[in-house]
């Protein structure tokens, strides 16, 4: 019997100890919400995009991407995000996927326009740039230069 109260303790312990690193992890790796408003972006591609993935403007995270889905009537895939509410966004601002390195994930990056016009909860932003692939531009590279190459001697 005092085998299982020895036990008892210990998994106890052992629990209130997990649960103290997933408060620090939580409370340090900034993942809670910012708790802002809405908006909505259609891309070509999104590749790499993820649901939980950053928003960023001048490379400062301002929001965190809440959704996809396809625009079963354009085929572009449609991109819900919040951005922080102390950040107002000018209506004539342009959303890209840009990538964190050459072995990292996207993030959506807005880049602010000039009008005095802010969006508002729900809007879209209009200009938008997809996701660029590596290996596409690694392709077009590698297939530009040999297209201009010949056999070699010409008569």
């Amino acid at each position: 019997m005092s085998g299982s109260i020895v036990e008892t303790i210990i998994g106890a312990v052992v629990i209130a100890v997990a649960g103290f690193f997933l408060t620090y992890a939580y409370t340090s790796t900034g993942n809670r919400g910012l708790g802002g408003y809405a908006l909505v972006a259609k891309f070509d591609k999104v590749d790499g995009l993820a649901i939980g993935g950053d928003v960023r403007m001048s490379g400062i995270k301002v929001g965190t991407v809440t959704g996809q889905s396809l625009d079963p009537e354009s085929y572009r895939a449609v991109v819900n995000f919040t951005v922080d509410s102390s950040i107002k966004i000018p209506d004539d601002s342009a959303a890209k996927i840009a990538s964190l390195g050459l072995l990292g994930g996207n993030y959506l990056a807005l880049e602010p326009g000039g009008s005095d016009n802010m969006l508002k909860a729900g809007e879209e932003v209009r200009y938008t740039q997809g996701a660029v692939s590596l290996l596409d531009l690694i392709g077009q590279a590698i297939f530009s230069s040999t297209s201009g190459s010949g056999s070699g001697a010409k008569p």
